[in-house]
């Protein structure tokens, strides 16, 4: 069991007030009042959990100031399972037999499983009745805990997974420092395609500045979702709750990976690359011209590549993945972190209280900064330490507008494997785009079944 031992930050006195509603008449004066927390034990976010802690400490410090002597302790569980997927299978058990925590952090796409279960507490009356807590959240992250329609969860941080690519290759071709500066602005307007991109790598390959034009993730993951969204892929039927797929739309993603691969921009056997090898192709090598994962590549980029923060950008630029035509919305992919509510909780407004005091700009910020995440506050960006240690983080904020998520439901990993198949099959030449496309299609209706919606 922890107790909250970390400083009290400022708040208004509209929490101190709720935390009291929510307090009394349950429970009575010098009571503690336990709410059991459940969070993945990851070196890569241990605030999830501590800011959690951080939170109650505050509001014991508020129920202090008002005379209360209860308290709120918090008991947490840190699981030690090999992934988010993982965790989330071992929480199911854990409300199986009626172990289940007050709080729980989850990676998002598994909301709308809890949720069917009955296991997540509806915010949306909480989230409305605290605009102080939660009005600077940026909008489209909350498309990221909704579920048929309401909120059940709260982000905790975020992320943008994007296009890099090595501005000094584009000189040495000849390009004007006018293009390479602007190139992100003409895929945001649309101006500039994903082909055009192709086109250009093949440019940059050609030109014998680079030995690969474009290098992603060799195995399963959601990276490939945003240049899905380019090709007006939307996976997710928010109305039923279900996958969906477009055999058209599918089969015109992997006409353009031919075209890519035809053009000697992506190697065909890039899905054999070791992760190894991805990372220093742009890192050390300095092989690729443009590599798409996650802002988290900073930290290792600026090490290998002997760049500062002063430096970074005169090096290497992000851009969306663009659209797949001309005038058409670019991509990104976010996968955030939530803080979530049982909906067999004693106190679920007072776990939400929790979760809203944990998701301020101070407490979020440690987690973003220390981290490589996103903010999840617009207000966060003017933060001294978000100035200071977070300038990556500030200049990749804004791309979240243009932000798709993994869908909220708990078969997105069987969907997201069996794509991966057809993006094999492509890449390698051993099945036509179309064709790929098909098999694809049917895979997903077998394994799937009801859950899948066939749009063509």
């Amino acid at each position: 069991m922890t107790k909250a031992k970390l400083p009290f930050g400022a708040f208004t006195g509209i929490a101190v007030l709720a935390a009291s509603a929510v307090l009394a008449p349950a429970v009575v004066s010098a009571e503690e009042v336990t709410i059991n927390l459940w969070s993945r034990a990851d070196r890569s976010g241990p605030l999830r959990a501590g800011n959690i802690v951080a939170a109650a400490d505050q509001l014991n410090r508020m129920l202090e100031t008002t005379g209360s002597e209860t308290r709120v302790v918090i008991d947490l569980f840190e699981n030690n399972a090999d992934g988010f997927d993982a965790d989330a299978l071992d929480l199911f058990k854990a409300f199986a037999v009626d172990r289940g925590p007050d709080i729980y952090v989850l990676a998002h796409e598994w909301i709308g499983a809890f949720v069917e279960e009955g296991l997540a507490y509806q915010l949306d009356d909480h989230i409305e009745a605290n605009p102080e807590l939660y009005d600077d959240v940026i909008d489209t992250l909350w498309e990221s805990v909704a579920y048929k329609g309401s909120r059940y969860g709260i982000p905790q941080d975020s992320e943008i997974r994007m296009f890099f690519y090595d501005k000094n290759m584009l000189r040495q071709i000849g390009k004007d420092e006018a293009f390479i500066e602007g190139l992100p602005a003409l895929v945001e307007s649309g101006e500039f395609t994903i082909y055009d991109m192709t086109d250009l790598a093949k440019e940059v390959v050609d030109g014998g500045a680079a030995e690969y034009g474009i290098v992603h993730r060799p195995n399963v993951g959601p990276d490939f979702q945003m240049l899905m969204k380019s090709f007006g892929i939307d996976q997710y039927n928010a109305d039923e709750g279900k996958l969906q797929i477009s055999e058209t739309q599918l089969a015109a993603f992997f006409d353009w990976l031919k075209y890519s691969v035809d053009a000697g921009v992506i190697p065909a056997n890039m899905t054999a690359w070791s992760w190894d090898e991805v990372h220093a192709s742009f890192r050390t090598d300095k092989t690729s011209f443009i590599k798409f994962h996650g802002i988290w590549n900073v930290p290792a980029q600026l090490e290998t590549r002997g760049l500062t923060k002063d430096t970074y950008f005169d090096e290497i630029g992000w851009t969306h993945s663009p659209a797949a035509e001309a005038g058409g919305a670019p991509a990104n992919l976010s996968h955030p972190i939530i803080y979530a509510v049982s909906a067999e909780s004693e106190h679920p407004e007072l776990a939400a209280l929790i979760i809203g005091l944990a998701s301020q700009n101070y407490l979020n910020t440690a987690h973003a900064v220390t981290t490589g995440h996103t903010p999840i506050n617009h207000g966060q960006a003017a933060m001294p330490r978000f100035v200071e240690e977070g300038w990556a983080l500030r200049a990749g904020a804004p791309m979240l507008e243009y932000a798709s998520f993994m869908p909220n439901h708990a078969m997105i990993g069987q969907y997201n494997a069996i794509v991966f198949t057809g993006i094999q099959a492509v890449e390698t030449g051993r099945l036509e785009p179309k064709d790929a496309a098909a098999f694809v299609v049917e895979e997903l209706q077998a394994e799937l079944g009801d859950e899948l919606v066939v749009l063509d």
